[in-house]
């Protein structure tokens, strides 16, 4: 029996939406002449689903996300989180990015527990809401270890421990595995989705790597050349269930996926 092809179409979703981007457009003004980065870019992310976003390098993947996190006020459109402008929803909207930031004169412990502190939680309940995300993601008995004395898996599993602490609803991904070796990136990779799969979160992937969109995502959304543009939108039909980032890579319907993918992020600008 032949694997069904890859869609490009937009998915039936049943999923309710849990963030909407709505005609998103960044413009830079500077001394000289204004730099058009995002061109009315719009999409969805629905309950419990992975969206991952490739594009060209230096195409505004991470003007994008910087919207989509409350952190940069787009020139037109806006993002809604649950209903809400994403610059009114604080707390909504957690985010792992490139490096793991990890503070380095604190604890595995203290560094999970930041954002809660933060928020005002009380010490005693933030500390029992860290010390279970430490002994369910398999970092038992580093509860007092510095990030120092972590490898970089490690590190980076203690930074989405910290993200999800204080129970955003989307949780946002910006590159990162991107500093760590292959073998750890694709053990990162099974490993976040699961975690993030068993909390019941959304999450929007920000990638170079084709390979871990697809790994990684329910749905492919590909941008253009800047100023961005939504190229096309890939429904990923394949298992959600213990996905295999390695193992994937020698299934024809990943090859399909990442050829045509490889396609769209090839395309001249101004090509559909």
């Amino acid at each position: 029996m032949n694997a069904p092809a890859p869609t490009l179409a937009r998915e039936t979703n049943a999923a309710p939406v849990v963030l909407r981007a709505e005609n998103i457009g960044v413009t830079f003004h500077g001394n000289g002449k204004p730099v058009e980065a995002i061109r009315k870019v719009d999409f969805e992310l629905h309950q419990g689903e992975t969206l991952a976003i490739v594009g060209p390098s230096g195409c505004g993947k991470s003007t994008l996300f910087n919207a989509i996190a409350g952190l940069l006020r787009p020139t037109s459109g806006h993002v809604d989180v649950g209903g809400v402008r994403v610059g009114d929803a604080a707390g909504h909207v957690g985010y792992m990015l490139q490096k793991d930031l990890l503070l380095p004169w604190r604890t595995v412990l203290d560094n999970v527990m930041l954002g809660l502190e933060i928020r005002k939680v009380p010490k005693p309940r933030a500390r029992e809401i860290a010390l279970e995300l430490i002994k369910t993601y398999g970092l038992a008995g580093f509860e007092h270890t510095k990030p120092a004395a972590l490898s970089g898996g490690m590190r980076q599993r203690v930074a989405i421990m910290r993200t999800l602490a204080f129970d955003p609803e989307v949780v946002l991904l910006d590159e990162p595995f991107s500093a760590l070796d292959f073998q750890t990136r694709l053990l990162m990779q099974a490993d976040v989705s699961r975690i993030i799969a068993e909390r019941g979160k959304s999450a929007i992937l920000v990638t170079h790597d084709i390979g871990e969109a697809i790994a990684m995502a329910n749905r492919v959304l590909v941008l253009s050349a800047r100023p961005a543009t939504v190229r096309a939108l890939h429904v990923v039909n394949l298992p959600r269930e213990g996905r295999d980032p390695a193992a994937l890579r020698t299934d024809p319907l990943f090859q399909e996926y990442f050829a045509k993918i490889w396609a769209d992020l090839e395309k001249p600008a101004g090509v559909a």
